[in-house]
């Protein structure tokens, strides 16, 4: 769990990862950075969206507290707009994937393992299955109901593209790594792999690096 410029409790059994707030924002924005270039929807960030709203509450509480015409009133309210245009574009860049790629996600949701993250944060989850129900029951009382009885029924997982995960990506190399398999899925080429060295960029197949899009060890750009 995510926090900033609070007390931490000692007796919590939960582990507890602490931020500033400068680092709150930045992982804020390796978030959106991500979820904006990455093909597929990643794991939700719910504890640090609850950490950058409490953030910004407290400093719209402090603005409201200084002098007027202090030249540094201006200079933290732009950089609370900025920082609710992150937090707003991210969210947005979410729901768009939900939308274009419901089946799909839900149908993951629905096999993913015990213990594993979920992509979906509870209100993204209701939202996609209303979504889906709304979008089944259009399609069946607009167009469905009048065709032929043996062509009534369609499936969603079918109709709607999946994520292309073969699509290229920017990314920057925030830890090395060492042995990456370029095409694992081809035989002719099982034996290419590359090392990234911290700090070098690279255009290559998203399906390669997803792993470490999830762990942190590299950043879409």
């Amino acid at each position: 769990m995510a926090a900033a410029g609070g007390d931490s409790n000692g007796d919590s059994d939960s582990e507890e990862m602490l931020l500033t707030p400068a680092q709150l924002i930045h992982s804020l924005e390796q978030a959106w950075l991500n979820e904006k270039f990455a093909p597929e929807l990643l794991e939700s960030k719910p504890e640090i969206i609850e950490c950058v709203v409490e953030q910004l509450d407290h400093m719209e509480a402090n603005l409201k507290r200084a002098k007027k015409g202090d030249l540094k009133v201006s200079v933290h309210h732009m950089e609370i707009e900025r920082i609710r245009y992150v937090l707003s574009s991210y969210l947005r860049c979410r729901l768009v994937k939900i939308e274009k790629f419901f089946p799909h996600i839900l149908e993951k949701e629905k096999s993913r393992a015990e213990g594993e993250p979920s992509v979906l944060s509870p209100e993204e989850f209701a939202f996609a299955k209303e979504y889906m129900a709304n979008t089944e029951a259009y399609l069946k009382n607009v167009a469905l109901k009048h065709m032929p009885p043996n062509l009534q029924k369609m499936s969603l997982l079918k109709s709607v593209p999946k994520p292309n995960l073969d699509s290229f990506v920017f990314l920057r190399v925030l830890e090395p790594q060492e042995n990456i398999l370029v095409e694992p899925e081809t035989d002719e080429q099982r034996e290419y792999a590359i090392s990234l060295e911290e700090g070098s960029q690279h255009l290559i197949r998203y399906r390669t690096v997803a792993p470490l899009v999830a762990s942190g060890a590299v950043q879409l750009i």
